[in-house]
């Protein structure tokens, strides 16, 4: 019977650990994002969405300066 505890108390542990890490693997997985459909106006008129994985807007194009003076 002594021998049976250590054994037992043992086989737990095991079991114990097992359940913690399948819970941390199935937790861990990439799952997709979805972004709502929702459009920022850049000052250039163009329109840029959402991005995943954070759905932060996208960043405007960049506007190029013209110089108009002769």
């Amino acid at each position: 019977m002594k021998n049976e505890i250590p054994k037992l108390i043992s086989f737990i542990i095991i079991i114990i650990i097992a359940i913690v890490g399948f819970y941390f693997l199935i937790e861990n997985t990439d799952q997709p994002v979805a972004c709502t459909l929702e459009a920022k106006i850049c000052p250039d008129g163009s329109a840029v969405g959402r991005i995943p994985p954070n759905c932060e807007f996208a960043t405007c194009p960049i506007q190029e300066q013209v110089d108009i003076s002769n």
